[in-house]
C-alpha cells in the first residue's frame, strides 16, 4: 500500500520549472545587483534571484503558472506589460531586455539562443576589468585573454595598439566605444586604449564568424561600454605607482659605468578619478530619474630608463690618427675646421671592453611619456520610451622618443611622438512598441600621430658602415598623418517571438592629410661609395700616403677631411602634402 500510496503521489505532481538568463537594459549593459521577481498570479506567493557581476540570474525550482516580471535595479523598477505563462517542467533559457523609460523599465524577453553571437571572442564585465591584475590600467592588454588573439607589432611604427586575431594583420581589427568607432583612421588599431577601466561598464571582443551588422573589418570587433550615471552620486580617486625603488635585483643587473645604480631607472604614475551621478543645476533643473552624467579622467606619467650602447670617436680619431685604413700603419689626416665641432660634439668612450671595443660609450638614456585623457558623458531620457547619449573624449600624448640613441648624444636630437585625439558620440534610442525599437548614431573622431624632431636646423650625418653612431640623424624630419572619420549610422530591430530581425545603413567619410618631411636639414652620409682626397694625407710609414684627388681608403678619412659621399634633403613641400578623401 505505501508503493502504491508512492506512486500515486508522484503522478499527482506538476514537474518544476526553472529559468536562467541574463538581465540588460537597452544599450545590452549588464545589470549587475538587479533584482528579478517571479510573482505568480493566482496565489500572490513570489520568487527572487539576484544578477551577479554578469547579470546573470537563475531560478532552480519554481512551480508552472502564470506569473509576472519585475526587476528592481537602484530606484527603477520594471514590470512585464502582460503576464508570462511558463508551462510544467519547462526549462527556460531566455534573457531580459529593459529598455529605459522616465519612471520604469519596460521589459523584453528574448531567446538568448535567438541572439547572433560571434564563433570567438571575449566579454568583461565592469569588476572583471577592475580586479584582473594588470602591470598598466590599459583594457586592452585584456583582449590578449580571448582564444586566437596576440599583438601585431605592425602597429608599433605609428604606437597604435594592433591584434591580429586569428592571423588576420591588425589592421583589419575594429575598436568602438558605445558603439562609435575608434579605430585609428590612418593607421589602423585602438585609440584611447588609457582609457580610465573605472569607467568601462563591459567590453564585449568578437573575432571569428560574427554577426551582419558588425563590418568594417574581418579581424574582430571590440565594443567598449562605457558607465553612465545613476541617481546616487558615486566617485572614486586612485593612484597607480610603479617604480624601481619597489624592483629588486635580478641576476643580469650588475653595475657598470652605464648603470651605476645597478636596478635600471623607472618611474610610472597614473592618476584620475571617475563620478557620476544625477545632472542638477540648483534651482534651474533637477535631473534626478531623467539626466545623468558620467565624467573621467586619468594621467598617466613615465621615465624609462634605457641603456644605450654607441660607437663614437676615440682621442686619437678627434686629431686625426687613423690605424684602421691600413693595419699596422697609421694615417695623419688633417681635421677639417668645419668637421671638428662635430667631432667634439661626441661623447667620449667610456668603456674599452663593450661591443665596439675602444669606440664604445654606454649611458642610460630617459624616454619619458605623458599622456592626460578625460571624457564626459550624458544620457538623458526624452520620453517614456526614448533615450539621448552624448559622450566627448579627448586624450593628449607627448612621448615617447623614438631615437633614444640620439638623444643621448644631444637631447636636442630627440624625436618625439605626440598624438592629440578626439572623439564624440550622440546616440537615440527608441522603443516604438515592444516588437520594434529605433537607434540613430552620430560619430566622430580626430587622430593626429606626429613624429616631431625638436632640432630644426643642423644637418644629419650618418655612415654607411656604422661606424659611427648617427649625428642628428632626424636632420629636422616631421612626419604624421591627421585623420577625421564622420559616421553616421540607423538601425532598426523587430522581435516577432523568438525570432528577431535587424536591418541598418551605415555612412563613413573619411578624411585625412599625410605629412612627410624627411630630412628637410640635409643629411649627409659618408661611406657607402667612393669619396676623393681634398688635402694631401700622410701615413707614419710613408707607404700609404694619398696625395690630393686619391680615393679615400675608409670612412673614417672621409669624415675627418668633411667629405661625404652622398647628400639628401627634402622637396619643395607642395610635393609631399597629400590628403586622400573617401
Amino acid at each position: 500500500m505505501v508503493v502504491l500510496w508512492a506512486l500515486a503521489a508522484a503522478a499527482g505532481q506538476v514537474a518544476p520549472a526553472s529559468w536562467q538568463g541574463l538581465v540588460r537594459d537597452a544599450r545590452g549593459n549588464h545589470l549587475a545587483g538587479a533584482q528579478v521577481v517571479l510573482r505568480d498570479i493566482e496565489s500572490g506567493r513570489a520568487w527572487v534571484a539576484l544578477a551577479d557581476a554578469h547579470g546573470a540570474f537563475s531560478f532552480r525550482q519554481f512551480p508552472a503558472g502564470n506569473y509576472a516580471v519585475q526587476v528592481r535595479w537602484h530606484d527603477l523598477t520594471a514590470s512585464s506589460p502582460e503576464p508570462v505563462r511558463i508551462p510544467p517542467g519547462a526549462h527556460l533559457t531566455s534573457s531580459l531586455q529593459a529598455a529605459e523609460t522616465s519612471c520604469e523599465l519596460f521589459l523584453q524577453t528574448t531567446e538568448a539562443e535567438a541572439q547572433p553571437q560571434a564563433s570567438g571572442g571575449e566579454k568583461l564585465s565592469s569588476r572583471q576589468v577592475s580586479d584582473l591584475p594588470l602591470n598598466k590600467r590599459d583594457f586592452s592588454q585584456l583582449l590578449l585573454l580571448a582564444a586566437g588573439t596576440m599583438t601585431d607589432t605592425n602597429g608599433a611604427a605609428s604606437f597604435t595598439q594592433q591584434f591580429a586575431v586569428n592571423g588576420q594583420r591588425g589592421a583589419t581589427a575594429v575598436f568602438a566605444m558605445d558603439g562609435v568607432d575608434i579605430t585609428d583612421p590612418e593607421s589602423g588599431g585602438a585609440t584611447f586604449t588609457n582609457f580610465n577601466v573605472d569607467a568601462v561598464q563591459e567590453i564585449e571582443s568578437l573575432s571569428g564568424v560574427m554577426p551582419p551588422e558588425f563590418g568594417h573589418g574581418a579581424g574582430g570587433f571590440t565594443n567598449i561600454k562605457t558607465k553612465s550615471g545613476t541617481n546616487r552620486l558615486r566617485g572614486s580617486l586612485f593612484e597607480f605607482v610603479r617604480n624601481s625603488a619597489f624592483d629588486a635585483r635580478n641576476f643580469f643587473d650588475r653595475r657598470t659605468m652605464a648603470n651605476p645604480g645597478r636596478i635600471p631607472p623607472f618611474v610610472r604614475n597614473e592618476f584620475g578619478f571617475a563620478i557620476g551621478g544625477p545632472f542638477t543645476l540648483p534651482g534651474i533643473y533637477r535631473g534626478r530619474d531623467r539626466t545623468f552624467f558620467f565624467a573621467q579622467y586619468q594621467g598617466f606619467r613615465q621615465v624609462l630608463g634605457t641603456t644605450q650602447v654607441l660607437s663614437v670617436p676615440t682621442q686619437a680619431e678627434r686629431q686625426g690618427e687613423d690605424t684602421t685604413a691600413f693595419p699596422g700603419d697609421t694615417l695623419h689626416v688633417p681635421v677639417n675646421p668645419q668637421i671638428a665641432p662635430v667631432l667634439a660634439a661626441y661623447p667620449l668612450p667610456n668603456d674599452s671592453q663593450g661591443p665596439f671595443g675602444a669606440r664604445t660609450y654606454a649611458t642610460p638614456s630617459k624616454v619619458s611619456t605623458d599622456t592626460d585623457q578625460f571624457s564626459i558623458r550624458i544620457d538623458h531620457r526624452t520620453s517614456d520610451r526614448g533615450r539621448l547619449f552624448a559622450r566627448f573624449n579627448f586624450d593628449n600624448v607627448k612621448g615617447p622618443l623614438t631615437n633614444p640613441s640620439q638623444s643621448a648624444i644631444n637631447p636636442g636630437f630627440a624625436t618625439t611622438f605626440v598624438q592629440n585625439q578626439r572623439n564624440a558620440g550622440l546616440n537615440y534610442t527608441r522603443v516604438v512598441s515592444p516588437q520594434f525599437t529605433s537607434e540613430t548614431s552620430l560619430g566622430y573622431i580626430r587622430s593626429t600621430p606626429l613624429f616631431l624632431a625638436h632640432n630644426q636646423t643642423q644637418p644629419g650625418m650618418t655612415f654607411a658602415d656604422s661606424l659611427y653612431e648617427s649625428f642628428n640623424s632626424a636632420s629636422g624630419s616631421v612626419s604624421g598623418f591627421y585623420g577625421n572619420l564622420f559616421q553616421l549610422r540607423q538601425n532598426f530591430t523587430y522581435l516577432r517571438g523568438t525570432h528577431a530581425l535587424k536591418w541598418g545603413v551605415e555612412v563613413r567619410v573619411n578624411r585625412d592629410s599625410a605629412i612627410f618631411g624627411m630630412n628637410p636639414n640635409g643629411q649627409y652620409t659618408f661611406g657607402g661609395g667612393v669619396a676623393y682626397a681634398p688635402v694631401e694625407i700622410q701615413s707614419a710609414s710613408g707607404q700609404h700616403d694619398i696625395p690630393v684627388g686619391a680615393p679615400l681608403p675608409d670612412t673614417l678619412t672621409a669624415l675627418l677631411t668633411a667629405t661625404p659621399f652622398a647628400y639628401n634633403t627634402t622637396a619643395a613641400l607642395a610635393l609631399i602634402l597629400f590628403t586622400l578623401q573617401f
